[in-house]
């Protein structure tokens, strides 16, 4: 089972997410909203290799215009894209 991610990690976390495309600050959001209270940090680390991508790539992926590749192609940041890109339960 994997942990979940502390208070102070998870801060850093989301300032690390802080984009300069709006769009992508739009997913960035919606999914903290969500996934805040049950973030792993098998699910942080998914992010961050996220986060270091372009703002360009990172929507391109988010838009599902194309998948993971090479490194990124791990179980882990197939997850945290999957929850990303999952539309709100709520209105």
């Amino acid at each position: 089972m994997d942990t979940l991610i502390g208070e102070r990690d998870l801060s850093k976390l989301r300032w690390r997410c802080r984009r300069g495309l709006l769009e992508n600050d739009l997913f960035v959001d919606r999914f903290f909203r969500r996934f805040e209270e049950t973030l792993t940090t098998r699910q942080a680390e998914g992010l961050t290799a996220l986060m270091d991508l372009s703002d360009n790539d990172l929507l391109d992926l988010l838009l599902a215009r194309r998948e993971p590749q090479d490194g990124l192609d791990r179980p882990e940041v197939h997850e945290v894209l999957a929850q990303m890109r999952s539309p709100s339960a709520t209105p």
